[in-house]
């Protein structure tokens, strides 16, 4: 991901800008992953999706990658706090 942007889909159809929290590499997973938010939602909610080369967004659907996905981010929101 070279932007700081990516451009989502919703149930609905609609076509929603989103902002790039960070994106990192899992050589366990052999995967790319990008946490992003939308920036109009004031609860904050972040957003995991894996990636490929192309820029193709992918829903993580196994529960150790997301137990993973969470210790990286508590590691991030520590480095965050910490500044």
């Amino acid at each position: 991901m070279d932007t700081n942007t990516l451009f989502v889909t919703t149930e609905d159809g609609q076509e929603k800008q989103m902002e790039i929290l960070f994106t990192f590499d899992s050589d366990e997973y052999g995967k790319s992953y990008v946490l992003f938010y939308d920036p109009a939602d004031e609860e904050g909610t972040v957003y995991t999706m894996s990636y490929d080369d192309k820029g193709n967004l992918y829903q993580v659907e196994s529960e150790a990658e997301w137990e993973m996905i969470n210790e990286v981010f508590e590691v991030y929101e520590d480095g965050a706090q910490e500044n």
